[in-house]
């Protein structure tokens, strides 16, 4: 691990060990790095200690390939702070139409903040995407609600799911700009 205070979960989970944690680019290149060779494409560096702690802090790298299944959480709130790469966050009903996308990038928002329990997942479109996520603790894994309208990570069709998901959201916000410009 390049001689960086961290300790390694598995391939996609690292645990800063440092009781002051301070992060710098080699962190961001290393977790990037994490991602880009493991089969899931992405990896995480936790700030917090324990999946018990009341706050949970991490740096996340996406690739462009990895697939988020569209999930809620029902007792937490979450917020993405975009640090490298632009990104979809996509809010869904319950029935599986999008709600909202919400643009993470430069020329876009850099923050997002989600405080109820809505069905979200992110497609991303640099090659990869770092974000500081926060939420609240404790984690449990099977708290997470995973949408009956989407693919499960372990399918095979889980790439068309999102490719499918993607036009969507291109239409989504194609028609979203052209009624903007009908009202203008």
């Amino acid at each position: 691990m390049k001689n960086l205070p961290l300790h390694k979960i598995n391939d996609e989970v690292f645990i800063a060990t440092e009781s002051i944690v301070q992060l710098d680019y080699k962190f961001i290149q290393f977790v990037k790095e994490m991602a880009i060779c493991n089969s899931k494409g992405r990896a995480r560096i936790c700030t917090h200690k324990t999946n018990e702690d009341n706050l949970h802090e991490m740096i996340i790298a996406i690739r462009s390939d990895s697939y988020v299944r569209p999930h809620r959480h029902p007792h937490k709130i979450e917020s993405f702070h975009l640090i490298e790469g632009r990104a979809d966050v996509v809010i869904f009903d319950d029935q599986g139409s999008i709600e909202k996308v919400v643009k993470l990038g430069s020329e876009h928002a850099f923050y997002y903040r989600l405080d109820t329990p809505r069905f979200h997942t992110l497609i991303v479109h640099s090659p990869v995407l770092v974000i500081h996520e926060i939420t609240n603790g404790p984690f449990d894994n099977k708290a997470s609600e995973f949408a009956e309208f989407s693919v499960e990570s372990e399918n095979v069709d889980c790439q068309d799911y999102l490719s499918i998901l993607k036009r969507q959201v291109a239409c989504y916000l194609e028609q979203r700009e052209n009624n903007n410009a009908n009202i203008n």
